[in-house]
């Protein structure tokens, strides 16, 4: 009966129930893509750390945890080989660069120097790994294939600045890696020592200068004894601090920020949604106490007319949820590469959930007016 009599009434003002799905929907696609923008801005910011084959990072002492900051020796990375549970140890150099090729728009990369079979250097989906420390190759992340077109094989020319002077450097293509952008760039991996020729520098390099990574990637033998290892290194290696990958993507100058205002403009969307369901349903209640005070004066139950009630809500919502999920990708299609959205399956999950509770919560309250509406009173009305 109850299932009757809430299609009877969606049906014949389907006009009206329709137009406040289509509310519904507008609401739908904003969560949605607040949600795969916090997505699409987290991954092209720790996209890199997030995939990275090594299970702490070392740090300079006092660094804060910034990669930037950080400026620790290679020697430090024996120390580290030697302590029980290691496994291997990589250095790693960030900076930036960028690809100019005849005929191509400058492209601005994330410029990662890595030692060829350490921890750091990313997986070859396509071609082969580095070779060695001071070949003038590179690996390449599928951005940079997207976007210039290269592959393995080709060839790359690097600009960065020594000094006041801009220079530029011949690297070959030997392998292609998955999506692996750190800080909003695509990356190109070089060898260590390779990068440090390459990377922008305050003057002419002299070549005598020592090789000094931001940060050493270790990857240990058990996975599961971090915080044990961790512990045990930093009592007995010197001038260093170590982070695991969850504490250093939280590190990323402004990534906690960033995500946080998304999730709090999600947060007050959700409520709004709340808030527009609850004053749309009100209303439809406060237009129909007669009809609830007929139905209840021959003999309809208050759970019959709570669940009316709800079976509505439920078909209005889950109607404007399905309606924006369907609008959203559809838009998404049309949005360039460039756009950084990316629709993760658990958070995606998690909204649609969300959106689906917000018909039934913001519609408690003109259940619980159906349900106290007075026959004898609304009939006299």
């Amino acid at each position: 009966m109850a299932l009757y009599l809430s299609f009877k009434e969606v049906w014949r003002n389907r006009g009206r129930f329709l137009l406040f799905s289509l509310v519904i929907a507008l609401i739908t696609t904003l969560v949605l893509f607040i949600a795969a923008l916090a997505g699409g801005l987290a991954s092209a910011n720790r996209e890199y750390l997030a995939k990275l084959n090594a299970d702490l990072l070392v740090y300079q002492a006092n660094s804060d945890f910034l990669i930037s900051a950080s400026r620790i020796p290679r020697s430090k990375a024996a120390d580290l080989r030697r302590q029980p549970g290691v496994a291997a140890v990589g250095p790693l150099g960030f900076s930036t660069a960028t690809i100019v090729m005849p005929g191509r728009d400058p492209l601005d990369v994330s410029l990662i120097g890595v030692e060829p079979g350490e921890p750091g250097e990313p997986p070859v989906l396509r071609g082969r790994q580095l070779r060695g420390s001071r070949s003038r190759e590179a690996v390449i992340d599928a951005r940079v294939t997207q976007a210039l077109g290269v592959r393995p094989g080709d060839r790359l020319i690097l600009k960065a600045t020594h000094g006041t002077e801009e220079q530029f450097f011949e690297v070959s293509v030997a392998g292609q890696t998955d999506r692996q952008q750190y800080q909003f760039l695509p990356s190109v991996f070089v060898p260590f020592q390779t990068w440090d020729r390459i990377r922008p520098q305050s003057s002419i390099p002299s070549g005598s200068a020592e090789l000094i990574p931001n940060i050493l990637a270790v990857r240990l033998v058990d996975p599961t004894q971090v915080e044990t290892i961790q512990a045990q290194i930093e009592s007995v290696v010197s001038d260093v601090m170590l982070a695991d990958k969850q504490k250093a993507i939280e590190s990323i100058p402004g990534y906690s920020v960033q995500q946080s205002t998304l999730n709090t403009q999600q947060a007050f969307t959700l409520l709004i949604g709340v808030l527009v369901l609850g004053g749309f349903f009100q209303i439809q209640t406060m237009q129909k106490i007669g009809q609830i005070g007929m139905l209840k004066a021959i003999g309809a139950a208050n759970r019959t007319v709570a669940a009316a009630s709800m079976w509505q809500i439920v078909a209005v919502t889950t109607l404007g949820v399905l309606l924006g999920t369907v609008g959203t990708f559809l838009i998404s299609l049309s949005l360039p590469a460039q756009v950084p959205i990316r629709f993760d399956g658990p958070s995606i999950a998690g909204s649609l959930l969300l959106l689906l509770l917000i018909g039934p919560l913001g519609g408690l309250v003109s259940i619980r007016l159906a349900v106290r509406v007075d026959p004898l009173t609304a009939i006299g009305q």
